[in-house]
Order: structure tokens, then sequence, then C-alpha cells
């Protein structure tokens, strides 16, 4: 191993700034980085895999695809469901890697019941702007106090570390996922309905909100709002909380229920963002939100941008909205006004042109932006690990 990483610890060594990239899935998201390219496509090793202990440990060029096979085969999945965004940015589904979803930080719908990427990512191994080593968390889950560095490392988009080594958490994979839709269902109705189900002891695995406006070809009824609530499991528990959870919404829209492959293939869509992936004349926002201001905050996006493409997940807290190409800012007033102050919107597509003048990533308070710097400072003092990626 030590062979190996000699590349990738003399270039870090070397002192000049490096622009990483695993797959190349997502080259369009964060700020243009200027340096030399350092390919982690090479470490491509799955280390270990004990799936009676539902542990993987892995080099971060391994490709998703071969990890969602080698995964299924034993009935197991990472549960956070990471998205594919590769058609997003023009780029073939199935070139995103493992390192690639653990430095952008990016869950799925599974994310409302199963928790963030960070949650699963329980060690690793990284080389830090200095040329040091470092190693951090491990194979047992447990509660720890001080400094939670694979957690710190998740999401920060190569900019802290260089990293060689993942270790993650699986789960057994789901033998039964049904989607009851509630059609006709707008605004108010629609996220009282999704508290109530998330708030219920169904145990809902993703709560969604598409809009009549949202084309989904042909996999929810054309022109109707609908709400929709996953039940994953064994098929008798999935059973008896659909029947719970129709009982608790009965009267307040009507009902349909998706399974199998069409159930599969809808949360695959949302998951993968293909309404926006399939307009690429749209700048494309993702943004975050408390649950319960999710339609206002979308409701909000549209009334100032009335051509405005959008949905919610995570029960509301997840919003994705396209904006018509040829706002000077992309649309950064109107959707980072529609946060008021709560929350925090990334601009995931848009024109080179328009991200040297607009925040990629949501401003940060002044306390909040010395803390990163500090931080930043420790892990990369000299700034070359994916220099600007994130706007500092």
């Amino acid at each position: 191993m030590a062979d190996r990483l000699s590349y990738f610890i003399d270039a870090v060594r070397a002192g000049q700034p490096l622009r990483l990239n695993g797959g190349g899935s997502k080259p369009g998201l964060g700020h243009i980085v200027t340096g030399t390219a350092l390919s982690l496509s090479e470490l491509s090793q799955i280390v270990s895999y004990e799936p009676a202990e539902l542990i993987l440990v892995a080099e971060p060029g391994v490709p998703m695809v071969e990890l969602r096979a080698l995964l299924s085969a034993k009935g197991q999945a990472l549960a956070f469901e990471p998205p594919d965004l590769g058609p997003l940015y023009g780029r073939p589904a199935g070139t995103d890697t493992l390192g690639g979803v653990v430095a952008t930080g990016l869950s799925g719908p599974g994310r409302v019941k199963a928790g963030a990427v960070r949650d699963h990512v329980l060690g690793l191994t990284a080389i830090a702007g200095d040329g040091r080593i470092f190693r951090s968390g491990g194979k047992v889950v447990k509660n720890v106090t001080g400094f939670d560095l694979p957690k710190l490392l998740t999401g920060a988009h190569g900019t802290l570390g260089v990293m060689t080594e993942i270790v993650v958490k699986v789960l057994p994979a789901p033998p039964v996922s049904k989607t009851l839709v509630l059609a006709g269902m707008e605004d108010a109705d629609a996220i009282r309905a999704m508290a109530d189900a998330l708030g219920s002891a169904a145990e809902v695995g993703a709560a969604a909100f598409t809009p009549a406006y949202l084309p989904l070809d042909g996999l929810l009824p054309d022109r109707t709002p609908c709400v929709l609530l996953r039940l994953d499991g064994v098929s008798v528990s999935v059973a008896e909380r659909l029947a719970a959870l129709e009982r608790l919404l009965e009267g307040r829209a009507a009902m349909a229920v998706l399974d199998g492959d069409d159930s599969a293939a809808l949360w695959a869509c949302l998951r993968d963002a293909m309404p926006l992936a399939e307009r690429p004349d749209l700048d494309v926002w993702r943004l975050s939100v408390p649950p319960i201001a999710g339609m206002g905050v979308l409701s909000a996006i549209r009334a100032a941008v009335p051509r405005a493409l959008g949905w919610l997940d995570w029960g509301g807290g997840l919003i994705w909205v396209g904006l018509p190409r040829g706002m000077a800012d992309a649309g950064a007033g109107v959707v980072r006004g529609a946060l008021g102050g709560d929350g925090h919107a990334t601009l995931m597509r848009a024109p080179d042109a328009v991200k040297t003048v607009v925040p990629v990533f949501q401003p940060l308070p002044g306390p909040l932006a010395a803390l990163t710097a500090r931080v930043k400072a420790q892990f990369d003092p000299a700034g070359i690990l994916n220099p600007g990626l994130m706007g500092v």
C-alpha cells in the first residue's frame, strides 16, 4: 500500500496546487480549480468486505457501479442512497466513485430515515496538505469524544485531505419497497401529510412531493401534484405499515400504490435529479431547509420565476430547482432570498462564467467562516488541495 501511495504523497509534498478528481462524474460542481490534475481513479481496490459485520473498506476510486453490485450480491446496500449525478453534468450514468460520494457528501431519498453520508463513514485514511498521512475512525460503530475527522472530511470536496481509504457502514437492502401515492394534494396539505406520515409508527423510508408541472415520463399521473411515501422492509411488515398509513391519511387524497420496478424507477429518477438532467437549458440549485419550510421556499421561487422547475424530497427538507438560463446571477438573489436566512443553497450547475461571480456554496456567517478557515489552515496550510473549489 505504501508503494502505491508514494505517488500521491510526493504530489502533495511538491507543494503545487492540485485538482483532485475520481470518476469525473460531477465536473461542474464547485468553483473552477486551477492546478495539476491528481486522479484517484487508480486507487480502486476493495480492501475488505465483511458482510456479517456490515463493514466495507475500499479505496476512493472504486466505481459505485462495482460497489453496488458487490453489496447487492450479499443483499446489502448503502442506506443513504447516494445519487448518481453524472447525467446532470452531461456525463454517462455509472461514472461516480466512492471517493466522490464521500467528498461531496450528497445523500439521496433514504437520508430521511437512514441519515446522511457522514453517518455511514466510520473511518478513513488521508494525506493532509503538508504530506502527513492521518487515520481516523475504524471498523466499529461507537460513540467517541473529540474531533470526528471522518465527518469533517465528508462533504469537504477534497479541500482538507486526499482520501486513500474509506471505511463505510453497509446495511441489509430491503427485500420489498412500496410507494403510497397521494394524488391531487398540494402545498400546506402536502407538507402536513408528509409530516404526519414521517411522525407516525409506519417507519416511512422516503417522502417527497412532486408538483403538477414536473415531467416524470409516465411514472406518475400527468399534471397532478403528488405526495410520495415509501415503505421498505420485509413483505409482511410493509403490508401492515402500508395499511396503517392508508388509515392515517384516509380521505385526504386519492390513493394508489406503486411497487417493485415502478417504485424503484420513480425514486431513482428523483434521487438522480433526472427531470433537471434532461433540461440542460436550466441552471440547477439544491437547497436544504427545515422540512416545514420547504413548500414555502419552493413557492416563493416559483412566484419570482414562474418557469422554475422543482420538487421536494426528505419530507420537504430538500429542494431541487432549475431556473431558466440567462439570469445574471443564475437566480442566486431569488433562491437565497427565499431561504430567509434559514437553510442553505448550492448552485449545482451553471456556466463557468456565472460561477466566477456567484458563490456556489451558501456564504457562511463571519464566525463560521473564520472557523472554517482555521480548520483549512490546519489540514492544508499552503492551500494546495482543490484551491478555491468551495470559494475559500
